[in-house]
């Protein structure tokens, strides 16, 4: 999908730290998109988040449009698999983990593949919609009740996931959102650096903007001290 389709990527350190453990790809003509967050406290979460990004940058284009997902589903398991067995072959036993969040466009329709706390949203008529759901231990707590989301903010266990590639068993668990698309859409894929530092609003601003809107909701991120890695990736038609 490569008519009328414009795409914009940032990505940055943060205002703390110093190493970038983000990775993300754009190839517009396969209609791939897709950012992968280094599991922070890990060892190397920047090498596990650039495999990924590697694999799915090896897909040909001549993959049909129906057999597209199928590849990307196909290459996620192998980088999972890759990711673990390259941690058990360390002395001392290490953790390469990354979460990742792709986005697949053809003709009208619109997949996200996910696994982690980086998210998918989609921007229609002025409505900022979040795709994707976390996870993670603090999404579980809001789901069943034990806290809200105004609380999910701040709470202690806010960087605990429960899914990512290189870590858990052997099996990779990858959820899917699908849809219709429709003119003016413009799809995000970020970090949780980004939504953690920018609330709904003010993402939605940026983002129904003109120019590189990936740049600015970075640069207003990193304006509100963002204490993570910060990716934004956007996908305009």
């Amino acid at each position: 999908m490569t008519g009328g389709l414009q795409h914009w990527a940032a990505s940055h350190p943060g205002a703390i730290r110093l190493q970038n453990q983000d990775s993300y790809i754009c190839r517009p003509r396969l209609g791939l998109f897709s950012v992968a967050d280094g599991v922070g406290g890990h060892s190397e979460g920047e090498v596990a988040s650039a495999r990924v990004m590697s694999l799915l940058g090896e897909i040909p284009e001549e993959v049909p449009p129906p057999d597209r997902l199928a590849e990307v589903r196909t290459r996620l398991r192998a980088a999972h698999v890759e990711l673990l067995e390259q941690g058990r072959g360390r002395n001392p036993q290490a953790t390469l983990a990354t979460t990742v969040i792709v986005l697949m466009l053809h003709e009208d329709h619109f997949a996200f593949l996910w696994a982690g706390d980086s998210r998918g949203y989609l921007l229609r008529d002025g409505a900022l919609h979040q795709l994707t759901a976390d996870h993670s231990v603090v999404q579980e707590l809001v789901e069943s009740g034990v806290i809200s989301a105004a609380e999910a903010g701040n709470h202690p266990q806010g960087n605990v996931i429960t899914r990512a590639l290189g870590a858990g068993g052997p099996e990779l668990r990858v959820d899917k959102a699908i849809g219709a698309v429709q003119p003016a859409d413009r799809f995000l894929l970020c970090s949780d650096g980004l939504y953690k530092a920018l609330d709904p609003d003010e993402m939605a601003g940026i983002l129904a903007g003109n120019g590189d809107v990936a740049q600015r909701l970075v640069a207003a991120a990193l304006a509100r001290k963002a204490r993570d890695n910060i990716t934004a990736v956007v996908a305009a038609l």
